[in-house]
Parts: C-alpha cells; structure tokens; sequence
C-alpha cells in the first residue's frame, strides 16, 4: 500500500475541516479527489504531504508516518506555481546535488527545452521574485520538472492546470503524463472532466470523504 489514511481528522482554530478520512491507495494506482473549492482538498493533499502533522488519526506514506520522512516520499504540484529568486536551473535542482543530466531530462519531460534553449542564458536565467519573469505556464512546468528531478514514489497534485488558459493547459498536462508516469498519484480538481484519466474518483463534502 502507497497511502493509507486512518480516522483522519483535522481542524483549524477549533472548526473541523476533515471528519474521519479513510482511504487506501496502492502503488501505481491515480485516484482523483472532487469537491467545492475551500472543502478541505488542500488540506488533504497538505497532509499527505508532510507539510502538516496530524491532529488524530493517520497518515502513512510508502511506509512511513513521520513528517520528515513523508517529504522525502512525495512530489506534489499546486494551482500557483511557488517559484524563488533564483535560476530555472536552482528552482528545479532546489540546491541538491542532482547532476546537469538529470535537470535537463526533466526539462525536457516537462516540456520546458525549446523555451530554454531561445534564452540567452539557458538555464541559468534568473526567474524573477516569485517568478515574475516567467509565464504561470512557464512556472508551472518549472514546478512539474522539479517533480520530475525529485523522482518520488507518489505525485500530489493540486488543481495542477485550473488557473492556466486552454492552450497552455494542454502542453501543461503533457508535461504532467510524464511526470505521472509510474507513480502513486492523487489528483485533486474541482472540475470532474480533470480526473477522467484516474482509477477511482473521491468527493470530499463536508469535511467527509466518500466513495466511488
């Protein structure tokens, strides 16, 4: 099993946002996660990622329940793109020692190669504050080629393409076939026609999670 989720329960400032979630999900399996924005689907995904510790309940990621160690397990994609001050080189690498191979076959995966290679600087161009030199396409495909370079067992993504326009939503989810690719993913939209491709498909309503 990839994750696995036990009487989950969360609140924020005492009003719960998660009631009871359970859920499995085994190794190469795509499930999706439907609901209204602000139902909890962030949250979830926040969770499973190890960016928040449970409150009650569990969380259990490739074996593992810690916090630090889930991190280690997961990749995940969000709506807006977090991108820092700093190259497309140093944003997708994120400072560890990855080899000039590997970040150029992620590049190339997530369709960024041809932009690249009409920047004078390749590479090496510098980003911008919080990407401002950069199209939100642009960013998102950074942010997929670091998920790409990261090569994690399980992929979360976050309304991954809803704030980009159709035609770079297009090459923005061929970018994201190959970095689904043999993992464990969980796919959170709003939109249903999002989660066509996946196995199965939860809503998450009310802070509760239900069945396909």
């Amino acid at each position: 099993m990839s994750i696995l989720v036990k009487n989950l329960t969360f609140s924020y400032d005492g009003k719960e946002v998660l009631h009871d979630i359970n859920l499995d999900v085994r190794t190469g399996e795509s499930i999706g996660i439907i609901g209204v924005s602000g139902g909890g689907k962030s949250t979830l995904l926040k969770l499973l990622s190890g960016l928040y510790t449970p409150q009650s309940g569990v969380v259990e990621v490739q074996g593992e329940q810690s916090p630090v160690d889930i991190r280690r397990n997961v990749a995940m994609v969000m709506q807006n793109a977090t991108l820092f001050p700093a190259s497309i080189k140093d944003n997708i690498s994120c400072g560890h020692d990855m080899g000039e191979k590997n970040i150029i076959r992620a590049c190339e995966a997530a369709h960024l190669s041809e932009w690249i290679s009409g920047l004078p600087e390749g590479i090496d161009t510098f980003v911008g504050e919080r990407g401002g030199k950069v199209s939100g396409g642009q960013a998102q495909r950074i942010a997929i080629a670091r998920a790409i370079a990261k090569n994690a067992p399980v992929v979360l993504l976050d309304e991954a393409t809803s704030a980009l326009d159709i035609e770079t939503c297009a090459v923005v989810a061929a970018a994201l076939d190959n970095l689904m690719k043999g993992k464990t993913v969980v796919n959170v939209s709003h939109r249903l026609e999002m989660l066509a491709n996946c196995d199965r498909v939860y809503r998450l309503e009310g802070g509760r999670l239900y069945g396909p």
